[in-house]
């Protein structure tokens, strides 16, 4: 079921929003059908495409909206590698053959499983599956080094959530400026990270994004909830 779809130019994101469409595990809402039906109601509402995680999810949102533009991912951990946003070639190719169009993968300098190096990947990547790929990034530095390395897209999914970043809290406002004047001009930039409101998605597109990715703050049933809980518990 791999994508057979060309991948949209940047210029046809035109600052529009991807929806991520996930839910942690042990929810009720992690449910292939749950997952694809919340993923076919933000297309439905205009959304460019949802950012899905497993291949299990992934075939379960193409299945049911066989012409929606699908981020995939694949999230596993391993012993001695703090990469978990799909860290190898065996996550890479079940991603795409699930029929992601993008497949989103860790680009940052931290180590790998398996001592998999990240330039290999995707030349393999390039080479064998014809996968464009998204490179989540928590710098300018390992944005502009993926770009480099042959990533179609740069995200800055990792902001903030990296050993080198955990003091800086997402959306990652310092970055897209600087990563949007030093790009690629074909390489697309999209803000994924802590948007939690309109008005940050709208301010992500002012400061250089192409597309603005929006997860918890529209899809989070578990975590919003929770949220509103612990705060009306005072």
């Amino acid at each position: 079921m791999a994508s057979s779809r060309p991948l949209p130019e940047r210029a046809a994101l035109g600052g529009r929003l991807i929806v991520s469409v996930q839910a942690p595990e042990g929810s009720p809402m992690r449910d292939p059908a749950v997952i694809a039906a919340m993923a076919e109601a933000s297309l439905l509402q205009g959304a460019a495409g949802v950012r899905l995680e497993s291949p299990e999810h992934i075939g379960a949102v193409r299945r049911r909206c066989p012409d929606a533009l699908i981020v995939g991912l694949w999230k596993r951990t391993f012993p001695g590698s703090p990469v978990y946003i799909t860290p190898g070639w065996e996550e890479i190719r079940a991603v795409w053959a699930a029929g992601a169009d993008v497949v989103a993968i860790d680009a940052t300098e931290r180590p790998r499983p398996d001592g998999q190096e990240l330039e290999a990947l995707i030349v393999r990547a390039s080479q064998e599956l014809g996968a464009p790929l998204m490179a989540d990034v928590d710098s300018v530095a390992n944005g502009l080094r993926a770009a480099t390395l042959g990533c179609q897209w740069v995200g800055t999914t990792l902001y903030g959530y990296t050993e080198a970043t955990a003091a800086q809290p997402p959306p990652a406002w310092d970055l897209l400026g600087p990563l949007r004047r030093e790009l690629p001009e074909a390489v697309a930039l999209v803000c994924e990270g802590g948007i939690a409101s309109k008005q940050e998605a709208t301010r992500a597109l002012a400061c250089g994004a192409d597309a603005v990715v929006v997860g918890t703050a529209i899809t989070g049933v578990d975590l919003q909830v929770a949220a509103y809980v612990k705060a009306m518990a005072g």
